[in-house]
């Protein structure tokens, strides 16, 4: 019995769409966050190297509506960024902590709120805006 032209058939990708104005490609964004972060991950604090490459982490996971914008991405090591999968940033966050990493409070305070603004530059996003205050708030509970 012949294999069925589904199992066969290869799809090749047509040519890239260029990305639209004032936007950077991933790769790009993942340099400029280790660029920022200094070589190091975002919420244990590990120096990047051939050994621990760097990851993009989304603060908002796009499950939760967050969008793939430099606002959004951190650099994180692939344990962290792994272990971390879908849970809150604030969440992980205390994790980190609870486990001696050097997971900085006012830093992810800062991306928050880099996002926040963002948002409401570029509008859209109606998923993750309740999320992302959300986060600032529990945020800010913690450090009262």
């Amino acid at each position: 019995m012949a294999p069925s032209r589904r199992a066969t058939a290869r799809v090749t990708p047509g040519p890239a769409s260029p990305p639209p104005p004032g936007s950077s490609s991933r790769v790009e964004r993942l340099r400029a966050a280790v660029d920022e972060q200094q070589g190091r991950c975002f919420w244990c604090g590990r120096e990047f190297s051939s050994l621990v490459p760097p990851t993009t982490d989304h603060l908002v996971p796009r499950v939760k509506g967050g969008p793939s914008w430099r606002e959004n991405e951190v650099a994180a090591c692939r344990r962290c960024n792994a272990q971390r999968g879908h849970l809150a940033p604030v969440d992980w966050m205390e994790e980190c902590r609870r486990r001696g990493w050097a997971a900085d409070a006012g830093r992810l305070a800062t991306t928050l709120s880099r996002l926040d603004d963002a948002i409401a530059a570029r509008g859209g996003q109606r998923r993750a805006r309740p999320y992302l205050q959300g986060q600032r708030r529990r945020l800010e509970h913690l450090a009262d």
